[in-house]
């Protein structure tokens, strides 16, 4: 008996202990994951699904001065240069050399170089900087058949690096006109075997198209809705981001005043991207509220910064927050397009502003690289 009130003892004992080794051990876990929920990607302000490295010119940014600008302020960022080289033309501008498309009457021509660019910045870069850039290939002309080819080989030649297409641009106010060569069209078979591509691989695509034709008239559906919406349709398995809301410097929403002489209605925009988000056969699309031309528009009055956070709420999964800046020099200018939307921010659920600020970024380009990297598993030798 002695002997079994012994035995007893010595298993309380024990017992006490390994319960005291189980709770230290759960409270050791709570800790570490409190830890990990204050560094994980979302505890930054936002992740950038819209920035540009370099400009007109190809001129910019370091990149490891960009990582530095992001800071603690900015979890992860696509990473893309610009398509488009604007000309010198000393004929037209003399000494003067422009940097922006408005700054010359001298054309604009595609520069491929810019891929090769972007990734040699990239692959200079640590490993744990490299996760939190996006890389995308932009050095393409939409109007030619050839493009999905010059997408094959940049991805041939640079696998690991990047995850998406674009920004890239068919219909764009003051730009499309002074491209050199065809105009790209959202028609145009080449567009369609580019996005085919894309989806092949899953590859994400940034693609900029202004929904109507700048200084349009009030009164009838934007020139290029209908258009977009077909492209959309017949590309059900490409994820695709439509970049500014279609909206551009002078494409701006349309008020749904009857035109003159005309008892039709223009549109409203934010009915138009109502209408897209609750369509089935649309589900694949979504929208960037970057650029801060698109800011002014939707904090232009309060009934009008009360409408757009009321879409973003009920629709917080299809849309993403983007600077669209141009290789910022400082964390101030990178901030600032992100605090053009503070009222909007405020009338937020906390929901719905997780996941336009960081969490649809995440969803939408972790699945495009883990897709990427296996089709060049696949497929690159």
């Amino acid at each position: 008996m002695l002997g079994s009130a012994a035995n007893e003892s010595m298993i309380a004992r024990n017992s006490h202990l390994l319960l005291s080794l189980v709770l230290l051990a759960l409270l050791t876990g709570a800790e570490a994951q409190t830890a990990s929920v204050a560094t994980r990607p979302n505890s930054y302000l936002f992740n950038d699904s819209h920035f540009h490295l370099t400009n007109y010119v190809q001129k910019g940014t370091d990149v490891k001065r960009y990582l530095e600008i992001m800071g603690d302020k900015v979890g992860r960022s696509t990473l893309f240069g610009i398509p488009l080289q604007q000309t010198w033309s000393y004929a037209n501008s003399g000494e003067y050399a422009p940097t922006y498309y408005l700054q010359t009457d001298a054309p604009l021509y595609y520069y491929s170089f810019t891929d090769a660019f972007i990734a040699s910045a990239y692959k200079k870069l640590t490993p744990e900087q490299q996760k939190r850039l996006d890389p995308m290939i932009t050095g393409f002309n939409p109007a030619d058949m050839y493009a999905a080819d010059h997408i094959r080989r940049v991805l041939e030649t640079f696998p690991g690096v990047f995850t998406g297409i674009g920004e890239f641009s068919i219909h764009k106010e003051f730009v499309s006109s002074k491209v050199a060569g065809n105009t790209a069209s959202l028609t145009d078979p080449a567009l369609d075997k580019i996005l085919e591509f894309a989806g092949e691989v899953g590859l994400v695509v940034i693609l900029h198209n202004d929904i109507d034709m700048p200084f349009a008239k009030l009164g009838g559906e934007p020139v290029y809705l209908a258009q977009i919406k077909a492209l959309f349709r017949r590309h059900p398995k490409t994820k695709i981001i439509w970049a500014h809301m279609g909206l551009g410097r002078v494409v701006s929403p349309a008020q749904g005043q009857a035109a003159s002489g005309s008892a039709e209605r223009s549109p409203v925009h934010r009915d138009i991207i109502d209408a897209i988000v609750t369509d089935p056969a649309l589900r694949h699309v979504y929208f960037d509220i970057s650029w801060d031309e698109v800011a002014k528009y939707a904090v232009a009055t309060p009934e009008v910064t009360r409408r757009t956070a009321d879409i973003l709420n009920r629709f917080p999964d299809r849309f993403l927050f983007g600077t669209d800046n141009v290789a910022p020099t400082e964390q101030a200018v990178q901030m600032r397009v992100f605090e053009m939307w503070d009222p909007i921010w405020q009338l937020l659920t906390p929901d719905a502003s997780r996941k336009v600020r960081l969490e649809n970024y995440e969803m939408l380009f972790d699945a495009a690289r883990v897709k990427v990297r296996a089709w060049e598993k696949a497929n690159v030798k």
